[in-house]
């Protein structure tokens, strides 16, 4: 039995993760996709529509909730068409490319009443979340280290700050509970057309502070997340076999080093999956879209500070 229909905007390298997501949920179905994308067809249910106008999906009266998996430039467009059409939306990050478009889709969500979801994908993974339920009996976070990377992809429709900065700051905005009061960045590596390397530096109160190193000229891949503490630090390596691990000796060389417990879903899942409970049980709280929303400030605070701009 079919509880939520779905429908699915963009198909492209990262969109199309999106159908055997769906189609893996139980009660959940895919039943239209708006995609010029040639494989759509092949990879959609067979009894799922395909169209080319994402209007049609956008304002579809015979689904629950709309996914807009679209570059970024799109997703305002796209997601107030469908908020005015009465669709929860589950959008990919960032929210937008400009705070002032983000606030105003903050605005129209409030005078609709509509629900957004951002999918900070690495917020709903399992190592990060059991990293969160943690951190508290470790005593205060003195700083945070991330580094995220690989090379490529080298994106025309995103700059490397907007392509891999929205995971690391929204991390670091979930953690800290709060706004940085300071920001800094810099390139430190540029390689060919769209490469680079960046820094980033986020201030937070009582001097914590997080380091981000983010880039598509990476020699190899990276997806590292540390946090240090009074009384321990948690590592969470996206990458590893052992994914979250704590420190509770606080030295590189510590042998009191232990893996830690998390469920083995997958973050992209767990994701889809809260987005159907929210639409399902009618609860649609605010809080995702008001997060992508102070991403997308820090993300433009951090632009300025790489173009030397006040």
């Amino acid at each position: 039995m079919v509880d939520v229909r779905l429908g699915l905007i963009g198909a492209g390298r990262w969109g199309r993760n999106f159908i055997p997501t769906i189609q893996g949920l139980p009660g959940v179905a895919l039943t239209r996709v708006a995609s010029n994308n040639s494989e759509t067809e092949k990879l959609a249910p067979a009894d799922c529509q395909v169209d080319g106008d994402w209007k049609t999906v956008a304002q579809a009266k015979d689904i629950d909730g709309v996914i807009v998996a679209t570059p970024p430039a799109l997703h305002a467009g796209m997601v107030s068409v469908a908020v005015q059409a009465g669709l929860p939306v589950f959008v990919e990050k960032p929210l937008t490319l400009d705070v002032e478009e983000a606030q105003a889709l903050g605005d129209l969500v409030t005078k609709y009443k509509g629900y957004v979801m951002v999918d900070h994908t690495q917020l709903f993974n399992p190592a990060f979340i059991s990293l969160k339920d943690t951190i508290d009996r470790l005593g205060p976070i003195r700083s945070i280290r991330s580094e995220a990377g690989n090379w490529g992809p080298f994106r025309k429709d995103a700059a490397v700050l907007w392509d891999w900065g929205p995971h690391d700051i929204a991390m670091c905005l979930d953690l800290m509970r709060q706004v940085p009061s300071s920001v800094s960045a810099r390139r430190v590596g540029v390689g060919g057309e769209n490469g680079e390397n960046i820094e980033l530096m986020l201030t937070f109160a009582n001097d914590v502070v997080a380091t981000i190193e983010i880039g598509n000229i990476r020699s190899e891949k990276a997806r590292r997340f540390d946090v240090l503490c009074r009384d321990g630090e948690l590592s969470f390596d996206d990458l590893a076999t052992e994914k979250l691990t704590l420190n509770s000796a606080n030295t590189p060389s510590a042998t009191l080093v232990k893996a830690m417990e998390y469920s083995a879903e997958l973050p992209l899942t767990r994701a889809v999956r809260q987005f159907v409970e929210e639409i399902d049980g009618g609860r649609r709280g605010g809080e995702s879209l008001l997060l992508g929303i102070e991403v997308v400030r820090v993300l433009a605070r951090c632009q300025c500070a790489l173009d030397g701009s006040p």
